[in-house]
Formats: C-alpha cells, structure tokens, sequence
C-alpha cells in the first residue's frame, strides 16, 4: 500500500462526511480493501461533475486500494431523486442500454482494470432480474418509512411530489452495497452529498444481512467561489466526451477557473503533491491555472490533447509562463512524463500488408498474453490505439493507420508501447 487513502482524501478536500472517521483512517491505512460508486446512465457521457468521484476512486487505488465503478443499469430505470426537484424523465431500457456502453470506455481513461486492479459492474445484471414480492420480503422489511422520510433527498421532494417508484430508489442502491459486499467483499461505498441517506441505509442493510462492518463515505457538493454549480459553462455542462465538449473547451474551463477556486481544484482534480498545489497556488495564481487545466485535461483526454489545447490557447491569449513550457506533474516529480520515451516493440511491415486484426497487435506486441485477453480488454474499455479506445474487437488496422510510422498501444492508463514495422 502506498499512503492512508483517507488521509489523503481529506487533505485533498474530499471528504464530507463518513460513517466512522476514526475506523475508516484505521481500515484504509492498514489493509487493501474493495470499495465503490454508482454511476447512474441518464446520457451518452459523464460530465465533469463526475470527476470528484471518479478521482476519489483513482486515489483508492493509487493507495492498493481495488475500486468498483458500478454502472446504474437498473437504477437508471427508477431514478434517483437525490438532488433534484422534479422527476427524472423516463428513459428507455434501449436507451439506457447505449448510454452505459459509451459511459464504459470513459472510465478506463482513469482507472486500471487489468488483472483486477479495478472492476467495472452494472447493476442491472442484479436488479432486473428481481421479484418484487420476494425484494420487498427480503428486503423491503429492514426498511422504515419514518427514517427513509427523514432522508434529505426525500424530505426535499415532499413538497413538490415524489413518485412511489422514486421512493424505492433507496432500497435499490442499499441493495448494491449488500450485492458488492457479499459478492465482492466490497467495504465501502462513497458518493456525492446527496447520497448520505442512501449510503446509510446501504450500510445498515449489509450490516443486518451479512453482519459485516461497512463504511460510507460522501464527498462535498462542489459550487464555484461565486457560488455556481461546479461544471455549467454557459447554461451548459461540460462533458468528457470530445464530442460534445470540444478538448479546447475542456482546458478553458478549467482555465477560466476563478482564483478563489485555484487551490481547491487542484487538489480535487489534478494528482499534484500537497505541498506543490499550496506552492503554486500562492505563487502565481494564473501559472497554476495553467497547470490545472493541462493537468485535469491530461487525465480526462491524454498528455497529447491537453498540449495541443495548452498551446492553442497560449497561441491567442498568451501564457503566464514565458518560456512556454507544459509542466507537468511528472516534472514536479522528478519522473518521465506522459510524453516520454515509450518502449518501443519492432514487428514485420509484413502485418500490414493487409489488414491487421486489432486483437492479433495487442497480443504480438505483448501487450496481451492471449486473443481471449485482448477481447475482455477492449470489451471493458481499456484498449487504445493512438490514443483512440478501441471499441470493436473486430476492427481491423492499416498502414493508412500509422502515426510517425507507429502505433502506440495502451492497455488502462499505465501500460503503453509503441509499435514500429519494419
């Protein structure tokens, strides 16, 4: 293990609130533990809003920590009604189904799910396939109206109308923390704010059912100094995905960041060190805009976009940095960048003398020990080429492909080669 996830999590300003501080500062320093956080599939894309969580998750695992990124499959069908003042519109079971498998590749943009370092589960592999009478006896009875509408999600939405299927979310997601923790021997659950009475009542049903310790965990509701919801630009959220959020636009908004938010932000958004993040943030407060934006647009869209979008910008506006240079924070830490140096694996120009099945190149190129692997590794999203997610396992290569006279392969975010044919 490297480090106390929940010491860094606090410094950092992630947390908010925990079942049991002093038990979560003892189990998380001492000991590799599975955790977990939903992501419901209302679009075709996470927004920025999801990258307190989904950094959260990246520390867990920075520390030997195995996270969980559960897709909302079945919870998706209901709707949560935490944070929100009418109900969610009713999606499609075909339209909720699209939207998980774009939403899938995104996280394996941040989180390395080979060999199990991290699971990525949809819980309507669970959740569809329940009988109402037999939930509702096994576990609908552990459950008391009187507390659940004490919830502040609920209590919120007494005024305006909530629906009896929006009431049952809570069991829903109480329900996957029992799943994970029986299945997965999975010890936490974190979420947003919001998600408190539902994180609560998730522990205290795997308690009773499994009697098992579990801990919940909430991160802080995120608002810009001036008191916006953190993500809108413009009436509008900011998305990861390139197609509806431009990379250039991505980097300004971080850029644009007012300098109240400076500090905060790199510690929530960027893998800097403490103590460089309060340096920065005292020195030159539009330099460590800068560092922000390339940083958050490096981990969200690759070291190759975020310069292209740091010089574009530096091009029409300027740089607080006269010399121009990207620092990173592999700079800061003495190690190779990003942008270093790849290993490099020369296969025969002979491959492409056709079409180079995209499978038959991870597994030539080592970067898979077997055709069976490299399918698992593009079907969860972690399979890259160029810096492309590769999501068809079918897809087939040319020279028409290569980049500089190569490809570059990644498998997750940590293992990348470069593969040359000669």
């Amino acid at each position: 293990m490297t480090g106390n996830a929940f010491r860094i999590l606090k410094e950092r300003g992630f947390l908010h609130q925990t079942t049991d501080d002093e038990g979560l500062d003892a189990i998380l320093g001492s000991k590799p533990v599975t955790c977990y956080i939903g992501f419901d599939a209302t679009a075709d894309s996470l927004h920025i809003g999801s990258l307190v969580p989904i950094m959260a998750l990246v520390h867990m695992q920075s520390c030997g920590h195995r996270p969980i990124a559960l897709l909302g499959g079945g919870t998706t069908m209901v709707g949560d009604p935490s944070g929100k003042s009418e109900m969610r519109q009713m999606l499609t079971v075909q339209q909720i189904q699209a939207f998980g498998l774009k939403i899938k590749g995104q996280f394996a943009r941040y989180l390395d799910f080979t060999a199990d370092r991290a699971l990525l589960l949809n819980n309507a592999d669970w959740l569809l396939p329940l009988n109402y009478i037999e939930f509702l006896r096994d576990v609908g009875v552990h459950f008391s109206i009187n507390k659940m509408l004490t919830a502040e999600s609920v209590k919120l939405r007494l005024e305006t109308g909530l629906s009896f299927i929006e009431f049952n979310y809570m069991l829903l997601q109480a329900y996957d923390f029992y799943v994970l923790a029986r299945d997965h021997d999975c010890l936490l659950q974190m979420g947003g704010q919001d998600q408190w009475g539902n994180i609560v009542a998730g522990s205290d049903l795997t308690r009773r059912k499994l009697n098992r310790q579990v801990y919940g965990m909430t991160f802080p509701l995120i608002t810009t100094a001036s008191g916006e919801k953190f993500g809108k630009s413009a009436g509008n959220a900011v998305w990861l995905d390139a197609a509806r959020t431009p990379v250039v636009d991505f980097y300004q908004y971080f850029r644009n960041t007012d300098d109240r938010d400076v500090e905060r932000y790199l510690g929530l958004f960027t893998r800097l060190p403490m103590d460089e993040v309060r340096r920065l943030a005292g020195e030159n407060v539009n330099r460590a805009k800068e560092i922000l934006a390339y940083e958050a647009t490096r981990l969200s869209h690759g070291p190759e976009h975020a310069a292209a979008a740091y010089r574009s910008m530096t091009a029409q506006f300027g740089s607080a940095d006269p010399e121009k240079k990207v620092r990173t924070s592999s700079e800061i830490l003495g190690v190779e960048s990003g942008g270093a140096e790849l290993p490099t694996v020369r296969l025969p120009s002979s491959l492409l003398d056709g079409k180079l099945w995209v499978v038959r190149l991870f597994v030539e190129s080592g970067m898979c020990a077997s055709n069976g692997e490299a399918r698992r590794l593009i079907q969860g999203g972690g399979a890259y080429v160029n810096d492309q997610p590769v999501a068809d396992p079918a897809r087939e290569l040319s020279s028409a492909d290569l980049k500089d006279g190569a490809l570059v392969l990644s498998a997750g975010k940590k293992r990348h080669k470069r593969v040359v044919f000669d």
